[in-house]
């Protein structure tokens, strides 16, 4: 398993366990995620949830580089198995806060859009890799700019690794709502995710979805764009494959 849930006094606290890997997200644990939300549903000893990444170094970066997503020939078609791992896009309406220590990146932003709010420990840092290796940011850049105002998420998306914002200017900007020290971002988000969970459970709900009702039909539409602009815009898989490989050559000197 690598996707841990521990359930305590309403607050489940789901961690995705893949340290060795910065927590990077393959199709198991893509599955695994999806079945986390949708079981929370039915769980009515969850009130609440806190999303995390084990070791400290990484919140998640994304999808593991070695996943092997085969892709339809159409170029209306697109699967992407990151689509289904947030609770949203699972019909969970208890509240989410993603407690980040380290880095977020990439397709970490499909967690960090769809929770309630973040926190995260001074040195954490969040950066968008896609642009650099020849990719789209586009469900990426699309949820993050529901979060944070566009002349930053442009910024972030358009600089790619050059890029890396900082958990204080995250702060600044209310990407981030409370910043911790280094590794306490979990246990203070646990806290929050408590007091939560001490209202009346179907009042915090309808509040969450009424929320998201602000922005859902922006957000639905924007989404909708995204599968075509990733397929006339991405570079061939096995470009993107040099370009990758070339900057781990180059960090490696």
């Amino acid at each position: 398993m690598t996707v841990r849930t521990e359930i305590t006094d309403g607050v489940a606290l789901v961690t995705l366990d893949r340290p060795e890997r910065h927590n990077a997200i393959d199709l198991d644990t893509a599955a695994e995620l999806a079945a986390t939300w949708r079981a929370f549903r039915f769980d009515d000893s969850v009130r609440a949830a806190v999303i995390t990444g084990a070791g400290g170094r990484a919140f998640c970066t994304g999808i593991d580089r070695s996943a092997d997503v085969p892709q339809p020939p159409s170029p209306y078609s697109l699967d992407d198995p990151l689509l289904t791992i947030g609770p949203k896009a699972n019909d969970l309406w208890k509240p989410v806060i993603a407690a980040v220590d380290g880095m977020a990146c990439g397709g970490a932003c499909y967690l960090l859009g769809e929770a309630e709010f973040l926190i995260a420990s001074e040195n954490s840092t969040f950066f968008d890799p896609h642009t650099v290796y020849g990719m789209v940011s586009a469900y990426e850049s699309i949820l993050m700019a529901q979060r944070m105002p566009l002349g930053e998420i442009a910024r972030l998306a358009l600089m790619g690794t050059a890029e890396r914002l900082s958990a204080p200017r995250a702060y600044e900007i209310g990407l981030v709502s409370e910043l911790t020290a280094p590794g306490a971002a979990a246990e203070v988000a646990l806290h929050r995710a408590a007091v939560v969970a001490a209202q009346p459970t179907e009042a915090v709900q309808g509040t969450v979805r009424a929320l998201w009702a602000a922005k859902e039909a922006t957000r639905a539409q924007a989404l909708a764009h995204a599968p075509h602009l990733i397929a006339l815009g991405n570079l061939p898989p096995e470009r993107q494959a040099e370009l990758f490989a070339s900057r781990r050559r180059h960090r490696g000197r």
